[in-house]
C-alpha cells in the first residue's frame, strides 16, 4: 500500500515540473485529481509545529507575519535505515543533511518567486523528506489566514490568501487538516470556518487541537476532543507542541514526542484518549487514510488520464508540427503543406470532396442553355440575308450560287458562340477558384501559417487566371476554325434548287425572290446549328484540357520553383506563425508528457484491491 502514496507523490512532482499545480488554465489539470492533504490554519495557530511535530525535524521557517507566503508541498518517505536528508523539487541532484539550511532554502526559495516582498504567491514549493522516523505521507502547508494585513503587504492580502487556501481545499479530492489552538474558542477559527464552509458535512476534514497545554487551569478539551462541542467524521487528535523556550534551547523532536506522550497519559482528563493523541499518531491516521483514499480514486485517475491524453493528442495534432529550425526543414516543411493543399484541391474535382460537380453542370446545362439562347434569327432575318448576299455579289450576279454571301452569313453567325464559349471559360475558372479557398480552409496547416496561406493562395489563382487565358484562347480559337474552314460536305449533301432565283429585270439591289432567300437561310441556320452541336462537345474538351487538368498538373509549379531560390529567412517570414498557437502547442505538449508520464507511473504500480 505504501507505493500508492510514493506514486502520488512521483505525479504531483512531475505536475509541478511540467507546469501544473492547480491553478485556473485552459488546460486539463493532473494535479486537481490527485488525492492530497491540505494543512489550514490561522496565524499563530501552531500549523508549522505540527508538521515539524510530524516530520520530528525543524526545517521551516519561523518568524513573525505571514511566514509561509507559498504552498509547501512536503512529502515524508519512510528508510528503513540509513541517515535522514532532504531534496528540494528546484534542486532534484542536491541533498540536505542539515536542516537548518532546508530553512534557509525555503525562505530563499519563496523571495526568489516573489522578490523580498511579502506578498505570495500559489507557484508551490517541493520539499522531500527521507528518514526512518516519518510515515510515508504528502501533506501541502498552505500560509496561514490572517485578519490584517502588515506593513509591506497589500491590503488584499487577507482575500488573496483566503482565496488560495479556498483553491486547494475546496477540490473533492483534497483532505482537509484543519488546525486550531486550544486557547481559543473553537467558534473563531479561521480553519473551522474555512472548512465548514467547502466541507459542510465534515466528510474530508480532520480536526487537529493544539496548546492543549496552554488552556487557563480549570479548563480543558475533552468536548472537542470526544467530539461533542464540534463533530467530524474523523476522531479529533489533540497535540503538543514544543513551547518557544523548547524551541529557544534546542529541544530535540525525539524528547518532544515522548514529552508529549507523557503528558497526554500522564493529565486525568486526556488519559483515557491519549491512545488516539499526539503528533506520531496524527502522522499515522493520515497516512493510512491517504492510501485509503488514493486506492479507491485509482480506477478513476486511469480513466481520466487516458481520456485526457486522447484530447491532448487530438488538439495537438490540429494545431500542426512545430516550425523547423534550418532552412532546408522549413523548405520541406512548406512542400508537404503545399502537397497537402493541392491534394485537397485534386480531391474536390475528382470527386472526393464536394465541388467539382459544379464543372460538369457548366458544361452540361450553362453552355447548351446560353447556344440556345444565341439570336440566329436577327442575323438571318430575311432583311439582313438580302443585303448580305446581295453585297456578296458585288457589281454582277451570281452565276451558280451567293457563295460568298452563305460565307459572310455562317461566319457573322458562328462568331457569335465566342460569347457561350468565354462564358464556360469564365464559369469554370470561377469554380475553380472557389474550390482553391475551400482546400485552403480545409487545410489544417495552412491555419497555422497565415502568410504562407496567403502566398499560396496567391500563387494558386494567378496559375488559374493564366490557365484561364490560355483557354480562352484555345476555346476560341476552336470558333475561329469554324469560321476560317467549313464543312463542304454539308453543302453538297442539300437538294439543288433548280430556281436560280435571280431576276434579270430586277435591280441590282432586288435581284433574289423571298423564296430564295428564306431557303438560304433555311440552310445557314441548319450549317450553324451543327456547328453549335460539335462546338458544345469540343468546347469542355478544351476547357478541360487547358484549365481542370492543368491545375490538377501543376497548380502550383511556379510557387514551387519560387521557393527553391529563397534563402532561410524568407522561407522563415512564410512560416509566421500565430504566437498564440505556438504558445499552445508548447503548453499542450508539456501537459500531454505530464499525463503520459502519470500513464506510466500507474501502469508500473501493482496495488491490491
Amino acid at each position: 500500500m505504501e507505493n500508492l502514496i510514493a506514486l502520488v507523490n512521483r505525479l504531483q512532482r512531475a505536475c509541478t515540473a511540467l507546469g501544473d499545480h492547480g491553478e485556473e488554465s485552459s488546460l486539463p489539470t493532473l494535479w486537481d485529481a490527485l488525492p492530497s492533504i491540505a494543512v489550514v490554519g490561522g496565524q499563530s495557530s501552531g500549523k508549522s509545529s505540527v508538521l515539524e511535530s510530524v516530520v520530528g525535524k525543524d526545517f521551516l521557517p519561523r518568524g513573525s507575519g505571514i511566514v509561509t507566503r507559498r504552498p509547501l508541498v512536503l512529502q515524508l518517505h519512510r528508510l528503513d535505515e540509513g541517515r535522514e536528508y532532504a531534496e528540494f523539487g528546484h534542486l532534484p541532484r542536491k541533498r540536505f543533511t542539515d536542516f537548518a539550511a532546508v530553512r534557509k532554502e525555503i525562505a530563499d526559495e519563496t523571495d526568489r518567486e516573489t522578490g523580498r516582498s511579502k506578498q505570495i504567491s500559489s507557484v508551490p514549493i517541493y520539499l522531500s523528506i527521507y528518514s526512518p522516523n516519518v510515515v510515508n505521507l504528502t501533506l501541502i502547508d498552505l500560509p496561514g489566514l490572517t485578519k490584517v494585513a502588515v506593513e509591506g503587504q497589500s491590503d488584499s492580502i487577507v482575500q488573496d490568501i483566503e482565496n488560495m487556501v479556498r483553491s486547494y481545499i475546496e477540490k473533492p479530492n483534497c483532505i482537509i487538516l484543519a488546525v486550531s489552538p486550544a486557547n481559543q474558542d473553537l467558534a473563531t477559527s479561521d480553519a473551522i470556518k474555512i472548512s465548514r464552509e467547502v466541507d459542510p458535512k465534515g466528510e474530508r476534514t480532520f480536526g487537529v487541537l493544539t496548546k492543549i497545554d496552554l488552556m487557563d487551569k480549570g479548563t480543558n478539551a475533552v468536548e472537542i476532543l470526544e467530539g461533542k462541542a464540534y463533530k467530524l467524521q474523523f476522531p479529533w487528535i489533540g497535540v503538543v507542541n514544543r513551547s518557544q523556550a523548547d524551541i529557544n534551547k534546542n529541544v530535540d523532536m525525539i524528547a518532544a514526542r515522548r514529552r508529549e506522550r507523557e503528558y497526554f497519559s500522564s493529565t486525568p482528563e486526556y488519559k483515557h484518549l491519549a491512545h488516539r493523541m499526539g503528533s506520531e499518531h496524527l502522522g499515522k491516521v493520515l497516512s493510512k487514510h491517504l492510501e485509503t483514499v488514493i486506492k479507491s480514486r485509482i480506477p478513476g485517475l486511469q480513466s481520466l488520464i487516458n481520456k485526457t491524453i486522447i484530447e491532448l493528442e487530438t488538439e495537438l495534432s490540429s494545431l500542426g508540427k512545430p516550425i523547423a529550425t534550418d532552412a532546408g526543414g522549413k523548405l520541406y516543411m512548406i512542400m508537404e503543406i503545399c502537397r497537402s493543399f493541392d491534394g485537397n484541391f485534386k480531391e474536390h474535382l475528382d470527386g472526393v470532396r464536394p465541388g467539382g460537380d459544379k464543372i460538369y453542370y457548366v458544361f452540361d446545362n450553362q453552355l447548351p442553355a446560353a447556344l440556345k439562347r444565341l439570336q440566329f434569327d436577327k442575323q438571318l432575318s430575311m432583311e439582313n440575308v438580302r443585303k448580305l448576299i446581295t453585297e456578296a455579289d458585288g457589281y454582277q450576279p451570281h452565276l451558280i450560287a451567293p457563295e460568298q454571301g452563305y460565307r459572310r452569313l455562317i461566319e457573322s453567325s458562328v462568331i457569335s458562340i465566342k460569347g457561350p464559349a468565354e462564358a464556360a471559360v469564365d464559369a469554370v475558372h470561377a469554380i475553380l477558384k472557389e474550390l482553391i479557398h475551400k482546400a485552403i480552409s480545409e487545410t489544417a496547416e495552412l491555419k497555422q501559417y497565415p502568410s504562407l496561406r496567403v502566398e499560396v493562395s496567391n500563387a494558386a489563382v494567378e496559375s488559374l487566371e493564366r490557365m484561364r487565358d490560355e483557354s480562352k484562347r484555345a476555346t476560341l480559337q476552336l470558333v475561329e476554325m469554324e469560321c476560317s474552314y467549313l464543312t463542304v460536305d454539308f453543302f453538297r449533301k442539300l437538294p439543288q434548287d433548280m430556281e436560280k432565283g435571280g431576276n434579270p429585270t430586277h435591280s441590282i439591289f432586288d435581284r433574289y425572290n423571298d423564296s430564295y432567300l428564306r431557303r438560304i437561310g433555311s440552310n445557314v441556320l441548319s450549317y450553324v446549328n451543327m456547328v453549335c452541336a460539335s462546338l458544345r462537345n469540343s468546347i469542355p474538351k478544351s476547357v478541360v484540357h487547358c484549365q481542370v487538368r492543368e491545375a490538377k498538373r501543376s497548380l502550383l509549379d511556379h510557387f514551387f520553383a519560387d521557393l527553391g531560390k529563397q534563402e532561410g529567412k524568407q522561407l522563415g517570414t512564410l512560416l509566421d506563425e500565430d504566437p498564440a498557437i505556438m504558445k499552445r502547442r508548447l503548453s499542450l505538449a508539456k501537459r500531454l508528457e505530464l499525463y503520459r508520464s502519470a500513464q506510466a507511473e500507474i501502469d508500473s504500480v501493482a496495488w491490491s484491491k
